[in-house]
C-alpha cells in the first residue's frame, strides 16, 4: 500500500522553531540537559517516558534544583505532558524565584501550550535589555508571530541577529514569519540565507522547500527536500502540495474566500 504523503513534516517544519524549535536551534534537549546534571557516563533515558519519570522523582526529592526544575519539564513537554510542564515550570518559579533559566523554561512551556501572551510576559523577565539572550528574542519574535503580531516579531529576530548574524535558526523563523503573511519573495530570501549556512539543519531545508513550492517551483522543491527525506516521500510531498495549491487556486475561481497558500501551524522550540 502506498504511504500516505507526509506533508505534514513540511507544514510542521514552517511551524515557527521552531518556528517556537525547530525552526529553533540551540534549543535544550533532554540529552543537553543530562549532561549537566549527573556523571557524563550516565546515559540519557531512552524514551521521553522514562525520562520524565526518572527527572521527575529527582525533582520530587530537591525542588529547589533549578536544573533538575528545567529537566523536568523538558521532559513532560517532549513526552506530550504541556499542561503539567506548565504546572511543575509555575511551581519552580515560585519555589526559585528569579532564576533566569527556570523563567525561561516557564516560558517556553507556556508558549507550546498556547498561553501565548503569558509567555511573552515571562520570557521578557528570563533576560534583560543590557544582557539580552538571542535565543529567548528569537522565542518572543515566534510568540509573537502566533498572536499574529508579524511586525513585531520579525523586530525581535532582527535584534537576536545583531547577536548572532547569520545564525540560521532565526533567519529560519524570520522566513517562515515573512510565509505566514504570504510574502513569499523575503520568505524565500531569509531561508535562502539560512540555508547556505554550515550550521542549517534539515528544518531549514525543509522550510526552504515548502516555501519554494508555494511559489510552484515544484521541482526545485522536491529536490530540496530530497536531501532529507526518502525520494518517494519527498515526491510525495511535493505532489500533495501542488494538489492543495491547485485546489485553493480553483476554488478561488468558483469565488470561494481561499487562501493562497496554506499557512503553518507554529511549533513551539524544544
Amino acid at each position: 500500500m502506498r504511504r500516505q504523503p507526509s506533508i505534514t513534516r513540511l507544514l510542521a517544519s514552517a511551524a515557527i522553531a521552531a518556528l517556537l524549535a525547530a525552526g529553533l536551534g540551540g534549543c535544550q534537549t533532554v540529552s543537553d540537559v543530562t549532561g549537566s546534571l549527573g556523571s557524563r557516563a550516565e546515559p540519557p533515558p531512552a524514551t521521553p517516558q522514562r525520562a520524565a519519570e526518572v527527572y521527575g522523582e529527582r525533582y520530587r526529592a530537591n525542588p529547589k534544583d533549578a536544573a533538575m526544575a528545567v529537566a523536568y519539564g523538558q521532559a513532560l513537554r517532549n513526552n506530550g505532558q504541556r499542561e503539567q510542564a506548565v504546572a511543575v515550570l509555575e511551581q519552580a518559579t515560585l519555589t526559585i524565584p528569579g532564576n533566569k533559566t527556570v523563567l525561561a523554561a516557564y516560558g517556553r512551556a507556556l508558549a507550546d501550550n498556547g498561553n501565548f501572551k503569558l509567555a511573552f510576559d515571562v520570557l521578557s523577565r528570563a533576560h534583560s535589555p543590557d544582557n539580552p539572550d538571542w535565543k529567548l528574542l528569537s522565542v518572543q519574535g515566534t510568540v509573537l508571530d502566533q498572536m499574529g503580531r508579524h511586525d513585531e516579531a520579525r523586530r525581535y529576530y532582527e535584534s537576536a541577529l545583531k547577536i548572532v548574524p547569520g545564525e540560521p535558526s532565526v533567519l529560519s523563523n524570520l522566513g517562515l514569519s515573512y510565509m505566514l503573511t504570504r510574502d513569499l519573495p523575503n520568505a524565500e530570501q531569509a531561508l535562502r540565507q539560512a540555508y547556505g549556512s554550515q550550521r542549517a539543519d534539515a528544518r531549514v531545508r525543509q522550510n526552504l522547500a515548502l516555501v519554494v513550492g508555494l511559489q510552484g517551483r515544484f521541482a526545485e522543491a522536491e529536490q530540496i527536500a530530497r536531501a532529507d527525506l526518502p525520494p518517494d516521500e519527498a515526491a510525495a510531498n511535493v505532489a500533495y502540495l501542488k494538489q492543495m495549491i491547485q485546489g485553493q487556486r480553483e476554488g478561488q475561481g468558483k469565488g470561494k474566500a481561499r487562501n493562497t497558500a496554506p499557512m503553518a501551524s507554529l511549533s513551539q522550540p524544544d
